[in-house]
């Protein structure tokens, strides 16, 4: 069985690190370079870097942060925000990143996530999707849970694997931030439905969070931002009680 991945998330705003409740309300959280090394010497899988504010204003992510950043870091390295062309993700991949993650530019233009993935291959797309549920039926939102579009969930990622994406990024906007733990019942079916890996995003809380996101989500990797940034939970001990489990992870 494949290894379930640890994945700290870097929402970046003005080059500070933030972290907010149900995408609003934010605080500062360091500085995201010296907070990257520091995953990545702690044991995190992967990182993930979301500069929040570049598509709300209509500029490109900060490209020397991200050299910075991966100057820093050994383990794979997810960037996202402002990304809606072949030449923004050369950019990015040409400084460092791994991976790159589009979420409203895919909604907008959806054969962006075909260009990608045919000119980078799959493996470095990432689709992001943001997703609040509203009378029973979780509906995909677009600049930074800003916009309601009338896409479903559940329909727009199986397009988006159809297209050529790698993996999903799924956040549930209900539960981000709330520390009240994953949306497992969304996450589950999501990894019942699609052959590509999930991530989840959005809720953790505790230890045992990450222990329902991987045995009642399915999920194949949990993302999460405050838990880790304020040392409320260290990855090392994340991982340790994991094992215990019986959930496969990279020690």
């Amino acid at each position: 069985m494949l290894t379930k991945r640890i994945i700290p998330c870097l929402d970046i705003k003005n080059g500070r690190t933030v972290k907010g409740i149900n995408f609003v309300d934010l605080r500062d959280a360091g500085d995201p370079v010296e907070l990257a090394a520091i995953y990545a010497a702690s044991g995190a899988d992967e990182l993930v870097f979301l500069d929040i504010s570049a598509t709300e204003e209509r500029r490109k992510t900060l490209a020397n942060l991200v050299l910075k950043v991966a100057e820093k870091v050994n383990i794979p390295f997810t960037v996202g925000g402002g990304i809606s062309s072949v030449e923004d993700v050369d950019i990015l991949l040409q400084n460092g990143a791994d991976k790159v993650s589009i979420n409203s530019s895919a909604v907008k233009d959806p054969d962006l996530i075909n260009r990608l993935a045919a000119k980078f291959g799959s493996q470095c797309i990432t689709v992001a999707i943001d997703a609040k549920l509203i009378d029973g039926e979780w509906i995909v939102h677009l600049v930074g849970g800003k916009v309601q579009t009338e896409l479903n969930l559940f329909e727009w990622a199986k397009e988006v694997e159809m297209r050529g994406a790698g993996e999903i990024l799924f956040t549930s906007m209900n539960n981000d931030g709330t520390k009240n733990g994953f949306a497992n019942e969304a996450l589950a079916k999501l990894s019942t439905e699609l052959n590509i890996p999930i991530i989840a995003s959005g809720g953790a809380g505790n230890m045992q969070h990450f222990c329902d996101a991987f045995i009642e989500g399915k999920a194949d990797a949990a993302l999460a931002a405050s838990v880790f940034h304020f040392k409320e939970i260290e990855i090392k001990d994340l991982k340790e009680e994991l094992k215990n489990k019986g959930i496969p992870v990279r020690l």
